[in-house]
This record gives C-alpha cells, sequence and structure tokens, in this order.
C-alpha cells in the first residue's frame, strides 16, 4: 500500500468540511529552503554559548539517505555530506513555545480566522479559526483514505490540542502541535535558530546507526521493548495504550539515540526546512542538500508543500510506518496537525 501521503492540507480540509468549493491552490514554491529562514540572532555575542542550553552537537559527516525498500520518494539511497550542527536535544515543548509567545505575542495560524479570499463561496460564519484532530469515525473504511479519521475542529491549537475544551495545563513539557512550517520557522528565528534541512534530520536521527530500518537497529521492538510513542493495536479505532500514552508523550520519554537525541522516531512529526518534490534524491547534491527550489505532490498536484520526518503516537507498521529514518511526509506550510511538531537547529 502507497500510505506516504500528506496527512492533510488545512485548506483542503476546511472545504471538506463546509462542502465548499476547492479553496485558491498555494503560490507556487521557488524560494530555496535554507534562504527562507535565518538562524543568528541579529546582534549575538559570538563568545555567548547559552544557547547551547538544551541542544546536542551532531559531527558532520556522510550517510546513505534514503532506503532500497521504503516509498519510491526515499529511492535511491544517495550518499551526502553534512556539516557539524546543533540540534534541540528534545521536540519543542509547550512550555518552550509558551515562553516565545508570551515574549513576542505570536499568534499561530490556527488561533487565526481563515481569510475569505482563500475560500470564495463559504459563508463568512464558517469561516473561524481552528485546526486539525485525530478523529476516527465508527465505521473505518479503506486505510488509504487518511481524511476519514482527521476532523477540522474549531478553537484546537497549540493551546487546546483536541479542542475548545481541552488544555495543555499538566502537559508543559510535551511537544506543541497545532504548530504550522511558519509558526515553526518564527519560533527558530526568535529562538537565533531554524529548522533542519532534510538531510540533516534524517543523518542526526540515524545517530551513527547507518543503513538500519529504524534508528536503534534492524527490529522494530527488540527484545519486545517500545522505543519510540507509536500506535499499538489496530488503527484506527483500538489503541492499546501498550506504551502508556494515548497522543503524544513527555519529550525525553524514550531512549536517546546515538547522537544524544529524544524522539527522533514517533511522538510527533518534525517539520523541516525543505520544499517536497518526490523526485528530488535523483538529483540531490552531495555536500549539504538544502532541498529543491519548488514543490510538487502528484496527489496534490495545486499545492506546495514542506517536508516533515520522524513519525508520531499515529504510526503503525498498519499504516504508514513514519517512524523509520528514512520515511518522508509532506503537508501544506500552512497546516498545523494534532501530531506535528517540530526541533530547531543551529550552526557555528
Amino acid at each position: 500500500m502507497n500510505t506516504n501521503q500528506s496527512e492533510c492540507c488545512v485548506l483542503a480540509a476546511i472545504a471538506v468540511l463546509l462542502g465548499a468549493c476547492e479553496p485558491k491552490p498555494a503560490p507556487p514554491a521557488t524560494a530555496p529552503a535554507a534562504k527562507a529562514a535565518g538562524f543568528l540572532a541579529p546582534g549575538a555575542d559570538p563568545s555567548d554559548m547559552s544557547w547551547t542550553n538544551g541542544m546536542v552537537w551532531i559531527p558532520g559527516g556522510k550517510f546513505a539517505m534514503g532506503a532500497t525498500d521504503g516509498q519510491a520518494d526515499e529511492k535511491p539511497v544517495h550518499e551526502v555530506v553534512v556539516d557539524g550542527f546543533w540540534m534541540d536535544k528534545t521536540e519543542v515543548t509547550n512550555e518552550q513555545f509558551d515562553r516565545f509567545v508570551r515574549a513576542t505575542g505570536y499568534i499561530t495560524v490556527a488561533e487565526r480566522k481563515p481569510n475569505p479570499e482563500d475560500f470564495p463561496g463559504v459563508p463568512p460564519d464558517k469561516l473561524v479559526a481552528g485546526s486539525i484532530v485525530f478523529s476516527p469515525p465508527d465505521v473505518v473504511g479503506s486505510l488509504r483514505d487518511h481524511m476519514q479519521w482527521w476532523e477540522y475542529v474549531a478553537g484546537a491549537n497549540w493551546r487546546h490540542p483536541e479542542g475548545p475544551k481541552s488544555s495543555i495545563a499538566g502537559r508543559e513539557k510535551h511537544p506543541v502541535v497545532h504548530v504550522c512550517w511558519f509558526d515553526a520557522v518564527a519560533y527558530g528565528k526568535w529562538a537565533g535558530k531554524r529548522l533542519p534541512t532534510e538531510a540533516e534530520w534524517e543523518y542526526a536521527a540515524r545517530g551513527g546507526v547507518a543503513g538500519a530500518a529504524y534508528i536503534w537497529g534492524a527490529e522494530q521492538n527488540p527484545g519486545g521493548k517500545l522505543l519510540a510513542n507509536t500506535w499499538q493495536g489496530r488503527f484506527p479505532k483500538e489503541n492499546t495504550l501498550g506504551d502508556g500514552h494515548q497522543f503524544a508523550a513527555p519529550v525525553g520519554s524514550y531512549p536517546a539515540n546515538g547522537f544524544g537525541l529524544h524522539d527522533m522516531a514517533g511522538n510527533v512529526w518534525e517539520w523541516c526546512l525543505d520544499w517536497y518534490l518526490p523526485e528530488y534524491y535523483a538529483q540531490s547534491p552531495k555536500d549539504n542538500p538544502q532541498g529543491p527550489d519548488r514543490s510538487y505532490d502528484p496527489n496534490e498536484p495545486g499545492i506546495a508543500k514542506r517536508v516533515s520526518r520522524g513519525g508520531s503516537f499515529l504510526c503503525t507498521d498498519q499504516y504508514c510506518s513514519g517512524f523509520r529514518p528514512a520515511m518522508r511526509m509532506k503537508t501544506s506550510p500552512d497546516t498545523g496537525l494534532q501530531h506535528t511538531g517540530f526541533r530547531c537547529v543551529r550552526t557555528k
């Protein structure tokens, strides 16, 4: 089954929910990813290294990027060289994102009322701020139809992950979710960091374990141990909670990889800088690839998308196996989801 599909697009989801005509497609992607977001804080003292707190130094090196037995866009396997960089040890948490919001007054895309110009024909009273929440139906059809377990919920956002009646109280150490690519880039700029390139992310995720199917080795659950927050049971209706977590887990709940990074598999998907292009690996440069200068998804040709990596608490080998380090996901950059967050990097 080819399940390497965009989980959702906020524009498409609203249109489906409201029964509206199709939204205007996103503008074409033309700017290289690395130029889309800066990471050096203006006027920063180069001798001040306090920004490395909570980060891990990832030594530069080369690795085989991709997989021979994965989805078509994971091929061909190709050698990549990346320079060293610092990376957040964990995904950005609710309390970290809260500090950013308090300091800047930033309002996430999910908290903003949709622009009527983007949704011609939709009644104004139906255009409400919200985000996309996991909500499986009573009767599940083909797993190819991922839209059946997602619902656009008014009032859902990073403060209210399951909808307006939920909160993040007691979940300060959980990864922030319902943040779109633009939100993640804004946080990175404030923190003097940036999102990782797709190559940096995969290199860091592998943790020095060359060519393995998982970041810890060849077996998904070696010795019966659960090494990542993923789905247990029959997806998407039966979650046995074998790992004790219905949704995202507090960051650092599982063992670190070889580089000292936590949750590079499962928990929440993590945004990368790169535009998504399925055939990019065939033309990717060897040294420090920055991603393509355009985006194309054959499943939704009119919508430009960014890459996310790592899988989430919803991933299972019955569906997407997104917790494999080579697995690529793509989503519209204006889309926040209940299972998507991010972490940042910085070079010296």
